[in-house]
């Protein structure tokens, strides 16, 4: 298996990861058929087609390529017909957003090197690829996208891109490299949700401030 195919691999799963959160966001906010569909289109390949434009990848891939809208309609019908199995799962939108977070922030990473651009381009790539699908649903479903909360969201993407990019500049480009870096940003991410950790935040609390916000 040549390199591109491990990418291509890891995107696709990444791509699904993200598609069943999309998905499983949706149903609970008891949308239909054609709501879920968008909603997990737009999780899974929304942060790619971001990333894509910017590095000047034109069409972007989760619109050229039909296999993303496959994995995305097949993660959509996963959710539809086994909702109950799938929602006995404890926080199943966390879980599933946390390994889309990995798989998406190491690849858009590899990618923007691959297209020829700087490391703190590639690691500001991986950000994109990883956060902007998720910023689009909790958008649209009226949430705080977990990015402008005190969550550690973003940071856990840029760990893996970090470690991605390492990795090409070290010259380890070995078929383990990039499921290393993936379990680096899942494994933070989880942590951090498991023991409540979060960045710091600044200023007196909401409830203490006054009208003027001091």
């Amino acid at each position: 298996m040549n390199s591109h195919t491990v990418y291509l691999v890891l995107d696709l799963i990444g791509t699904f990861a993200f598609a069943l959160s999309g998905a499983v966001a949706a149903r609970q906010r008891r949308l239909d058929l054609f709501g879920i569909a968008a909603v997990s289109f737009m999780v899974a390949c929304g942060g790619g087609i971001l990333r894509d434009v910017c590095i000047g990848a034109i069409p972007p891939t989760g619109l050229s390529n039909w296999r993303y809208l496959a994995v995305s309609l097949l993660a959509s019908a996963l959710v539809i017909v086994a909702y109950a199995p799938v929602r006995r799962m404890r926080h199943p939108v966390l879980f599933f957003d946390a390994i889309g977070l990995g798989l998406f922030a190491v690849s858009g990473a590899q990618k923007a090197l691959v297209f020829s651009h700087s490391a703190e381009l590639a690691m500001l790539m991986g950000i994109v690829s990883a956060v902007g699908g998720g910023v689009m649903r909790d958008v649209l479903l009226s949430r705080v996208p977990s990015i402008l909360d005190r969550e550690i969201y973003a940071s856990a993407a840029l760990v893996g891109a970090g470690v991605q990019v390492g990795f090409f500049y070290a010259g380890w480009t070995d078929w383990w490299t990039p499921w290393f870096a993936t379990f680096a940003c899942v494994a933070l991410r989880l942590a951090s949700l498991r023991f409540g950790w979060g960045l710091p935040v600044f200023g007196k609390p909401r409830a203490a401030e006054g009208p003027d916000g001091e």
